[in-house]
């Protein structure tokens, strides 16, 4: 599972007229990834599709502006595969545009009425404004020979401030509306006693004037019952606009249904005009294939194919392998972590599919920090019961809860109580020594598993001294094994072992030789990068290792946790001593289990994929036919 899978470089070369049935077959066995790089042969440049993708995208928007227009539903996958020849397309592309011009003055008048509705919503907002005045708004709306008038809105508490102010210059104040927190009023004052500063003193005041329509020249009663009458007017003709074209769309529905499978059938040849290169009835075609699945293809074309064709397959060439997709893991147990995966990159060709290793290692850390068996059946029990929500990452918790349940049980943990079964192995508190030990002996595994993948990975892509003198290459890897053993010599007599010392000596020295002769510059400038490089590599190894203490300290934070819970229900009568147990581990499930998944996602990230990962390539994305 952790090989990759190999893929082959296919070169179809068929007739150009039976270029639909090719792309229907290739899409049909759903394992051609197309090239869409120029072939050797210079004489092969023009496009054979490009006027069936034409048609295609023009048809494609005319359909879906009538879908959305009709609120038709337009299924995603076809009922039965068949050829769409090019004729077929242009003469599909033609009546989509008939249609749509017959449907499009439908849409206009749509559009004019609510042009017509939302200028009439409008008008009644504004005549809100001066619901209480039962006057002629064209009194109000201009100033006149001796009058000078301001209609609009003052928050309440600038009223009186306002009011004082304007009282100064003759003006008087009239509240004609209460709304919330703001003030309707008018005010009027002699045109010709107008001071200069009545601008500033009502924009100090916080005064919003409300402007006038013309089209409410009259009394706001009249003006409010003919709107009404507008409105109810468009809404009539609007009822009778789309019933008519409700009718016209059910007698076009089940033609618009056909055309949208014809659209489908016809996509995976507008998906090959990229890679499709021709020359005059000769066209050219070629994509990475998976080499279990050539002979497949090749049979599914001679069964299609109505003329001769030449299929040819060659391995990937190593100035190719960047170009090369990925076969992303199918597995429906797998897929939510391949997710995870991804969020970090793309295995590029060669290297191993970290997802298998990911999800066993994932899966234990989570466990052996959060190892409850009730807390860890509630998790399961969730993922299972939202299952249709969660999609496809409900195996996800459902795997996380199993194995939480699993480390319950060999820690003897029930809902963080000790006492209910017993332990298959220790409490985590019983022994925290010995969990900090298994947390340091888990992270050196980890980190030399990771080391191993990360040379093979550069073996299997030809690089062959980062392999041995790279950064987390073999060199490395001597150098760590070699840093542990004296470690442990040092943990166990005091003294560092002699072998292992030595050994990390000659690592350490031959990785700031290999340093060294990468660096130019002045000497010193070169002696200072190899020292900084080479404690960089001693910190980085130790500071990693200890990283993976916090399997330990989560595992006995869990269990910390659980002992406060069942401290602070002690305390409280017996509804009291429920209610917190029950809060008290949906907390913990909750919060812990979140910041676990957090800490276990940041080792796998940073400890496991920054070692051995690139993430520099791309999926293997295949041409489909939508089913059901």
């Amino acid at each position: 599972m952790l090989s990759p899978t190999a893929m082959k470089h296919v070169r179809l070369l068929v007739l150009a007229e039976d270029l639909p049935t090719a792309s229907l077959a290739l899409a049909e066995t759903g394992h051609f990834h197309p090239d869409a790089r120029d072939p050797d042969e210079a004489r092969l440049g023009t496009a054979p599709a490009r006027d069936y993708r034409r048609h295609h995208e023009r048809a494609r928007q005319r359909l879906d502006k009538l879908a959305e227009l009709l609120d038709l539903a337009l299924p995603q996958h076809i009922d039965r595969p068949r050829v769409i020849e090019p004729e077929s397309l242009a003469a599909l592309d033609h009546w989509l545009g008939e249609l749509w011009q017959t449907a499009s003055a439908h849409a206009e008048g749509l559009r004019q009425l609510d042009d017509e509705a939302r200028l009439v919503a409008e008008h009644q907002a504004a005549l809100a404004n001066f619901a209480a005045l039962d006057i002629d708004l064209a009194v109000l709306r201009n100033n006149t020979r001796f009058l000078d008038i301001h209609v609009g809105m003052v928050p309440r508490e600038n009223l009186a401030r306002l009011g004082g102010a304007l009282g100064l210059a003759h003006y008087l104040v009239h509240v004609y509306m209460q709304r919330g927190d703001q003030t309707h009023v008018v005010i009027v004052g002699p045109s010709d006693a107008a001071p200069e500063s009545l601008p500033q003193v009502l924009a100090a005041a916080g005064f919003q004037a409300l402007p006038i329509p013309v089209e409410l020249d009259r009394e706001p009663a009249r003006v409010r019952q003919q709107l009404e009458t507008r409105s109810a007017d468009i809404a009539r003709r609007r009822a009778a606009l789309e019933r008519e074209l409700a009718e016209w769309g059910a007698d076009h529905r089940a033609q618009l249904l056909a055309a949208q499978q014809t659209l489908l059938l016809a996509a995976p040849l507008v998906a090959l005009d990229p890679a499709l290169r021709a020359s005059g009835p000769l066209a050219h075609l070629a994509g990475w294939v998976p080499a279990s699945a050539v002979e497949a293809l090749e049979q599914r074309l001679r069964e299609t194919l109505p003329h001769p064709f030449a299929l040819s397959a060659r391995d990937p060439r190593a100035d190719e392998r960047r170009l090369v997709p990925t076969v992303i893991t199918r597995n429906r147990l797998l897929a939510p972590f391949a997710t995870l995966v991804g969020q970090y990159g793309i295995p590029e060709y060669g290297e191993v599919d970290p997802t298998p290793l990911f999800a066993v290692t994932f899966l234990l850390m989570f466990g052996s920090m959060f190892g409850d068996l009730g807390q860890g059946a509630v998790i399961a029990l969730a993922a299972w019961l939202l299952r249709r929500r969660l999609g496809r990452f409900w195996p996800f918790g459902l795997l996380a809860g199993l194995s939480s349940m699993a480390f319950g049980l060999v820690f003897g943990s029930v809902f963080g109580n000790e006492h209910l079964i017993p332990a298959l192995w220790m409490s985590p508190l019983t022994d925290p020594l010995r969990m900090l030990t298994l947390a340091l002996l888990w992270g050196v595994g980890f980190i030399t598993l990771a080391c191993t993948l990360a040379i093979y990975n550069r073996v299997a892509v030809g690089r062959w001294r980062d392999a041995v003198l790279g950064h987390h290459g073999a060199v490395n890897l001597v150098f760590y094994l070699a840093l542990v053993g004296a470690g442990v010599g040092l943990a166990e007599d005091g003294a560092l072992a002699p072998w292992p010392a030595t050994i990390a000596g000659l690592a350490l020295a031959t990785l700031a030789w290999a340093s060294w002769r990468e660096q130019q510059g002045p000497l010193i400038e070169r002696a200072l990068v190899v020292f900084i490089a080479t404690l960089e590599t001693v910190i980085g190894y130790v500071s990693n290792t200890l990283s993976f203490l916090r399997v330990a300290a989560f595992g006995l934070n869990h269990v910390a946790l659980a002992i406060a819970v069942y401290t602070l229900a002690g305390m409280l009568g017996e509804v009291g001593h429920l209610i917190t147990l029950v809060l008290g581990n949906l907390f913990i499930i909750v919060l812990e289990g979140g910041i676990v998944m957090i800490q276990v996602m940041r080792l796998q990230y940073y400890e496991g994929f920054s070692r051995y990962f690139s993430g520099d390539g791309h999926a293997f994305a295949p041409l489909r036919l939508p089913r059901d």
